[in-house]
Order: structure tokens, then C-alpha cells, then sequence
């Protein structure tokens, strides 16, 4: 179910910082019209972590009534309480998501023991098909691949989304994982190479901005073409680096209020995108036909 270019979709504020829905229906149609292979609200690059528990199910509930079962929605889920995590993910089961996106618990940095248990009483209280999400740059956590092991016996863990940005990893866990659970790449400058060494799709920055040329070139590579797989992400490879010139989701932010597809709004800690920026960020949108 959950292979190609996943879309870890932005949500979209007014200035005063309110979710702006109608600019988040629009910005939906966009990676509907463009080919986008699933969309993933409420991660990173949704500001999860600046929305409320309120907030942060209603846009669950906005994106699940507006795809309408035309692509998969995994919502993100994440927390760094299994407690919180496990509400969550119940939640948008009951919303009618297609899946949920968890991340590693951030800050308090458990042991492998408290990863595996962690996911496990996820999987167990929700039966929901479930990605535990590795991206140790955010978490200060790293969820090894002998832990990954562990989950092939648990059946709704069904893919991994793995943000390490190393091949060597990528290569291992589709070694470890075989058919049995999908291994998704969650960095965007590596994820071609990442599809052409087994992995099935990619939960992407990069798609926000150029969501068709990311769903082709997700296309080409898990149909093992190299050579066109190449010409597409050549377009693209300026924002996989120009995205994240400043932490994310600031860069995707601008760019696509430059594009017209979503206001100035962004949420505290986070700030408008660094005018000594731009030029670099226009560029790759630019080549990217954006």
C-alpha cells in the first residue's frame, strides 16, 4: 500500500498563526492533481510539534475527508509517551486513516528494550497499519536494525521510515525486512539510490514543492531505470539540499507561499524563512519547474 513519493505535507497558517483550511484543501488537490502516491499530515514538515491536541486531530479529520480514499493518508502520530502516542494513534484509526507515521520518542532517549516495547504496545492497541519512524538528527535517538528485526512478528508493522540518510542502513534493513516490511526512505537527497537498493517510496520534503517530478522519479527507480530515475531527481536534487538550509519545515514553507499555494502563517519557535536564502531556494525551484 504505501510505496512512491509520500508527501509529508505542510499545513498551511494564516498569518496570526490559525490553520488556513482552505488554503490546505487546495494545497490536498495540488498533490492529488500531481500525482502524489500518499500524503503524510501532522509529521514534521506539518508542524506537529506547535499544534495542540485539538489542532492536530482536526487536521487528521480535514485530510481524511478531503483525499476521500483517492491516495493513502498516514497520519503522524508520534510522541514521546507511549501513553500519548497510543491516543493519538487511536484517534486517527477512528478518523479512517490509512495508516500512522511514529516517530521514535524524542528527548528521553530509550534503550532498544523501551523501542521495541514502545511500538509494540502501539501495534498492539491499535490495529492500524503502523511505520515507526527512525530520524536520530531530531530525536537524539537511533532505533537500530536489530531492533527493526524484532518487528517482522508483529503483523500491523508494516513499513519503516528511515531518516539515518546512510545507504549502508538502507541496505541492511532491506536484508533484514525482505517482503515483510517496507523500508521508506526519510531523506530526500538519498532516497533515489535508497529505491534502487530495495527500499519502496519515500516520506518526502522535496514532494511538497515538485510533487511530479518526486512521483516520477520514485516511478522510475522502483522500476529499476537508473537512467531516467537520474534525469528526474537532477531536477530536483537543488531543493533536497535547499529545503533544509534552515530547519524544517521553514524553507517548504516560503516556497510554497511564493508559489501561491499557501499564506505567510508559521508558528513560534519557528520563523519566516532568512531573506539571505532566497536566491539560493528560488534557484532550485527554478530547475525544479516550480
Amino acid at each position: 500500500m504505501f510505496i512512491g513519493s509520500m508527501v509529508a505535507i505542510a499545513t498551511p497558517m494564516h498569518e496570526d498563526g490559525a490553520i488556513d483550511y482552505e488554503s490546505f484543501e487546495k494545497l490536498i488537490e495540488f498533490h492529488i492533481t500531481n500525482k502524489t502516491d500518499a500524503l503524510v499530515p501532522v509529521g514534521t514538515t506539518g508542524e506537529s510539534a506547535t499544534l495542540n491536541h485539538k489542532e492536530h486531530c482536526e487536521a487528521i479529520n480535514f485530510v481524511v475527508e478531503k483525499v476521500n480514499r483517492r491516495i493513502p493518508v498516514i497520519a503522524g502520530t508520534g510522541a514521546n509517551s507511549t501513553s500519548e502516542a497510543i491516543e493519538l494513534t487511536k484517534y486517527a484509526y477512528e478518523s479512517g486513516v490509512d495508516g500512522c507515521l511514529s516517530v521514535t520518542p524524542y528527548y528521553n532517549k530509550p534503550t532498544q528494550e523501551g523501542l521495541f516495547q514502545h511500538f509494540k504496545a502501539i501495534a498492539n492497541a491499535v490495529p492500524v497499519p503502523l511505520i515507526p519512524y527512525n530520524v536520530p538528527g531530531r530525536t537524539s535517538c537511533d532505533m537500530l536494525p536489530s531492533t527493526v528485526e524484532r518487528f517482522l512478528k508483529i503483523k500491523n508493522i508494516v513499513a519503516i521510515k528511515e531518516a539515518i540518510g546512510e545507504l549502508d542502513r538502507i541496505k541492511e534493513l532491506v536484508n533484514i525486512c525482505g517482503d515483510k516490511i517496507n523500508i521508506l526512505s526519510g531523506d530526500d537527497l538519498t532516497a533515489m539510490e535508497a529505491l534502487l537498493l530495495g527500499g519502496k517510496g519515500v516520506i518526502t520534503v522535496t514532494g511538497n514543492v515538485a510533487p511530479k517530478y518526486m512521483h516520477l522519479m520514485c516511478k522510475a527507480a522502483l522500476e529499476g531505470n537508473r537512467k531516467l530515475a537520474e534525469e528526474y531527481d537532477k531536477k530536483i536534487v537543488g531543493l533536497h539540499k535547499n529545503l533544509f538550509l534552515e530547519s524544517n519545515p521553514i524553507p517548504v514553507k516560503w516556497a510554497l507561499y511564493k508559489m501561491g499555494l499557501i499564506k505567510k502563517g508559521i508558528r513560534l519557535p519557528l520563523t519566516f524563512f532568512s531573506e539571505n536564502h532566497h536566491n539560493d531556494l528560488l534557484k532550485s525551484m527554478e530547475l525544479a519547474e516550480v
